[in-house]
């Protein structure tokens, strides 16, 4: 048996095809963007044929690199941006829209609409979410009242929803001609459509939004075979995890016991910490999700914290601004000046997710005085992403009742020295950073890997993991506080902006 298992990372900006060895060791990579369209102020869509175009092309690319074909996989796992709303018809497998993209606000109407009777936490007990434009819900009820017959085809199964695992599996399993059509609790639990509890569709929510059952996707565990391939690039290979890409990265860093937290620095930033088999609550305005569930066993459940804009921030300075003309280049920058000189960003682009949830908070750079400079904007944004990873942490821990020794840390930003000394300084705890970063993907590969045997439990995937960098806070208290202070005034100014 093929003890090699690849992965489909498919993310916000770009789509990549990962294959780890039985140590979680990369193989083979390659790597696609795809388009960002922007119809409308708020709006944020994606080509679902681009999408399915990339990963078949990144698919490719990284076997032919590394002289594999797919008999050389023994599974393939999918992780994928979780909220982002795709609609298609079941015969033709067209796309009826553009996917709305997890960042989009369009339905802000539809939320204050629900929020009216019962307020915006009426589906917390069910769900473990406030409502929030953040969620598929309610984006496939716009898709439904929008685009001419969709609500039609989808009340008889002629329409068929999905985040994009839902439409990758489809397509990699026969699309119109059998396509299994089917997601994992983890993405699941993202639509704020499912029961916590029951693992299953909730009706009484299903009638509040309007959404019929028809069109939805069966759901199913994070580790299980759920199929083969019916088709090149992976024809044979079985599809055998689905997990949503933060809930992956929690599987890749190993946080397998409660009280384990891990930060993943993106295009947004999402913190989640293993509560175990029973979820938890939150008082401080965090989510309570599905963390994994792996084959018959039990389900495992985390508080997230969740961020919109970190990485977003530098690709702005870089795209908008122009201040710089790579991303990579931030560090640099931030680096020609010692302190942020007083100025602060925050990056309410699209409002504020946890702790606040303030829909109305838009962005702003406060404290400019004539000293400040490129430099002191470079570095204000990369301190953007500690702040705000402080105020969720220090919302987890509270909600949790305990505190977290250290933070493991992953994604784009983490290879940035100045963030994560300040990010460790901000906290006040170490921060830790794996040998293997690619922990999104790894951790879909993880969830295959069991489902078929390559591996035979948690244990051996927690020996797989290992310190690659450490940092420890050096920050003296008062400063910390001074930051801190002067951060949640910014905070201040930038809620309810509109």
């Amino acid at each position: 048996m093929p003890t090699l298992i690849g992965a489909i990372d498919q993310g916000t900006t770009s789509t990549r095809f990962i294959v780890f060895d039985c140590n979680g060791v990369i193989v083979a990579l390659a790597q696609k963007e795809h388009a960002q369209i922007y119809p409308k102020p708020g709006w944020v869509e994606h080509d679902s044929n681009e999408i399915w175009r990339n990963t078949c092309a990144v698919i490719t690319e990284a076997l032919d690199k590394a002289g594999l074909t797919p008999k050389s996989l023994a599974a393939v796992g999918i992780t994928n941006q979780r909220e982002t709303t795709l609609l298609w018809d079941a015969r033709t497998g067209t796309p009826l829209h553009n996917a709305i993209v997890w960042q989009d606000t369009r339905v802000d109407g539809f939320v204050a609409e629900c929020a009216r009777e019962g307020g915006p936490d009426r589906l917390r007990a069910q769900t473990g979410l406030p409502l929030a434009s953040y969620f598929s819900g309610l984006k496939l009820r716009w898709l439904l009242d929008n685009v001419p017959d969709a609500r039609k085809k989808a009340e008889a199964g002629e329409a068929l929803f999905g985040t994009v695992d839902t439409w990758l599996v489809w397509n990699l399993t026969g699309g119109r001609n059998g396509g299994k059509h089917l997601t994992d609790v983890t993405n699941a639990s993202r639509t704020q459509l499912m029961n916590l509890a029951a693992l299953d569709w909730d009706d009484a929510i299903l009638g509040l939004f309007g959404i019929p059952r028809a069109c939805l996707p069966h759901i199913v565990s994070s580790s299980e075979v759920y199929g083969g391939a019916t088709a090149a690039p992976l024809s044979g290979v079985s599809i055998a995890g689905i997990l949503g890409d933060q809930q992956a990265a929690l599987v890749g860093q190993a946080c397998f016991q409660p009280g384990e937290a891990k930060n993943t620095y993106g295009t947004g930033c999402f913190m989640l910490m293993n509560t175990g088999e029973t979820p938890v609550s939150s008082n401080c305005g965090l989510l309570t999700t599905l963390a994994y569930k792996l084959g018959d066993a039990k389900p495992v459940y985390a508080l997230e914290g969740s961020i919109a804009v970190t990485g977003a921030l530098v690709q702005w300075l870089r795209d908008n601004l122009g201040l710089i003309r790579s991303s990579a280049e931030v560090e640099t920058l931030a680096r020609t000046v010692a302190d942020n000189g007083g100025v602060v960003i925050v990056p309410a682009f699209s409002g504020l997710y946890d702790p606040h949830w303030n829909a109305g908070a838009r962005g702003l750079i406060g404290g400019l005085t004539g000293y400040a400079n490129r430099g002191h904007i470079a570095r204000a944004t990369l301190e953007a992403a500690a702040f705000q990873t402080r105020a969720v942490l220090q919302a987890m821990t509270q909600d949790a009742g305990a505190a977290v020794g250290e933070l493991k840390v992953d994604g784009g930003m983490v290879v940035n020295d100045l963030l994560m000394q300040f990010q460790a300084d901000i906290l006040g705890v170490p921060v830790v950073r794996p040998r293997v970063m690619e922990t999104t993907a790894l951790g879909a590969a993880y969830a295959a890997g069991l489902a078929v045997g390559i591996w035979r439990g948690t244990d051996e995937l927690s020996g797989n993991w290992s310190v690659d960098k450490r940092w420890v806070p050096t920050m003296e208290e008062t400063e910390r506080q001074r930051l801190v202070a002067m951060w949640a005034k910014a905070v201040g100014r930038s809620l309810d902006w509109t």
